[in-house]
């Protein structure tokens, strides 16, 4: 157990720990907490109202007090700041050290460093994380594989962009005055401690992706955390920038709000598919079976709210001369060269899609998808770094076309409530034994699939959903399938198998009522802990 600046580290010692918890970061981890920690409490209590309002019939839309905001033209965000202006193609993926090294070389022009959704927050996978940022930043990265093999980072790598964990998590390994910390606060603190300085020496800055964000409130937290920290720091004001993940019905309804929010930190936003439609079945999920989606794979970008919800994103960013980055393509490459070349020319449309929508750049989560992006994003912009000041229309988008979930077609199937208790059972066996970033079924999947997948479960079993084969989601099928899943999970997991373990945790935050809203924030303090 460590404990210095009245911060008390309870976890056991491992690699790095004593490289990344420095006395400087263990202060401003402090700092940070004791200035912000209460109100990030009222605002998830905030959250929670919500929820309460919209179990009682009330419906989100545009707020008419923050009205003057959206529609006053003349406010922007800053210029783009140094290597974030071309966003062409982003690779997203954990801060593993081999993976690190693969996407700072991918030719993507940034790296999404997960410590959020990609991650598995062990204690070691945190400290290795911050240790894996803190080498990069000071181009001392490297890996040798067992087998000799040598990853080094090559002389143009990509911009670090750092995703923290979201306001509703703590992390328990570390208390202030007994209580666990802000887990975005910790991730945050110690990243700019060891990293912000150094970023801004090689002519970069230290930059943020924003998760799970719900209001201008909480947006406007983070603003204020970095005016902060960059005073600690001694970094020029604006020197932070932050790009927002639009992962929830409710900031579709504030994304005008959240830029502005965050002022001098703002540099875009991004458009989450898995995880928006998982905020969709948490917030109108038990509304009735009209509000029921289908199979997932029959969800894509171009259902009429989904649409609604893109159309609005590129609008408001380019109105406010900020980046609009579009969404994952999650393939995994195999040495199937017929199914590569297939799921390559799905990707090339959906690319082609975001381009011709007027997105400036895109996600993909592997190296071999970085060509196919960029091809596409080279076509559409050419020289241009971005296509912000593109001239378009704007974007007319009522309340009702977020939230109007008929027009999406597809139905319920057995093969996809199957395949949704097989990822999620799947998926959580991996990160519980420390993976967050699984391939599985040719696809890099992370926490956003599980979430997804096991809401999914749980809406259709709320309301009893017909199948296309005939038949009802019920409790009984449900188990019988989750008991299928499980010992076939087991079998393929070998020795270390969590498979009944991950059987626990599934069915503890889909057989329930209410809906358990985060996967995580039940399993987390249960399983990794130590």
């Amino acid at each position: 157990m460590i404990a210095t600046t009245d911060v008390i580290i309870t976890a056991p010692h491992v690699p790095d720990s004593e490289r990344v918890l420095t006395p400087e970061a263990l202060a401003l981890v402090h700092e940070l907490d004791g200035l912000f920690a209460g109100r990030r409490c009222e605002l998830l209590a905030a959250r929670r109202a919500r929820r309460e309002a919209m179990a009682n019939g009330w419906t989100p839309g545009f707020d008419p007090d923050t009205a003057h905001i959206r529609e006053d033209p003349a406010w922007q965000v800053p210029p783009p700041a140094p290597g974030l202006l071309d966003r062409r193609v982003e690779i997203t993926g954990p801060a593993e050290r081999r993976m690190a090294v693969n996407a700072l070389n991918s030719g993507a022009q940034v790296w999404l460093a997960d410590l959020e959704d990609a991650l598995s927050p062990t204690w070691a996978n945190l400290m290795a994380s911050q240790a894996t940022l803190l080498d990069a930043v000071n181009d001392e990265l490297a890996f040798t594989t067992p087998e000799g093999k040598a990853y080094i980072v090559g002389p143009d790598p990509a911009t670090i962009v750092m995703r923290p964990r979201g306001w509703h998590l703590v992390d328990k390994h570390v208390l202030i005055d007994g209580r666990p910390v802000s887990a975005s606060l910790l991730d945050a603190a110690l990243f700019l401690v060891h990293c912000a300085r150094r970023q801004v020496e090689r002519g970069s800055g230290p930059y943020f992706y924003l998760p799970k964000l719900e209001s201008r409130h909480e947006a406007r937290l983070w603003h204020d955390v970095f005016v902060v920290a960059e005073a600690r720091l001694g970094v020029a004001p604006g020197t932070i920038r932050a790009t927002v993940l639009v992962e929830t019905v409710f900031a579709a309804f504030e994304m005008d709000e959240i830029l502005f929010a965050l002022g001098e930190h703002a540099a875009g936003l991004n458009a989450g598919r898995w995880d928006f439609l998982f905020s969709m079945i948490k917030a109108f999920g038990d509304r009735g079976p009209e509000q029921v989606l289908p199979d997932r794979s029959a969800v894509t970008m171009t259902a009429p709210f989904m649409q609604a919800y893109t159309r609005l994103l590129v609008d408001t960013c380019h109105r406010r001369g900020a980046h609009a980055i579009g969404g994952m393509s999650a393939f995994v490459p195999s040495r199937d060269l017929a199914a590569n070349a297939t799921a390559l020319e799905h990707v090339r449309l959906d690319k082609k899609r975001e381009a011709s929508d007027g997105f400036d750049g895109s996600w993909v989560a592997h190296p071999g998808l970085v060509a196919t992006c960029r091809e596409v994003f080279d076509s559409r912009l050419g020289a241009a770094p971005h296509q912000i000041a593109a001239p378009t229309t704007r974007a007319d988008v009522r309340a009702a076309d977020l939230l109007d979930l008929r027009g999406v077609g597809g139905a319920v199937t057995m093969a996809g409530l199957r395949a949704n208790i097989a990822v999620a059972l799947r998926y959580v066996d991996a990160w519980l034994r420390g993976q967050g970033a699984v391939a599985l079924g040719g696809l890099m999947e992370d926490m956003a699939t599980a979430e997804i997948a096991r809401c999914q479960v749980w809406q259709w079993l709320r309301h009893a959903t017909p199948l296309a084969e005939g038949g009802v989601v019920d409790r009984a099928l449900v188990v019988r399938l989750l008991d299928e899943e499980t010992g076939a999970a087991d079998r393929d997991g070998g020795v270390g198998s969590r498979a009944a373990d991950a059987r626990r945790v599934v069915e503890a935050v889909t057989l329930v009522e209410p809906l358990e809203p985060f996967l995580t924030c039940w399993a987390y303090p249960r399983f990794l802990v130590g």
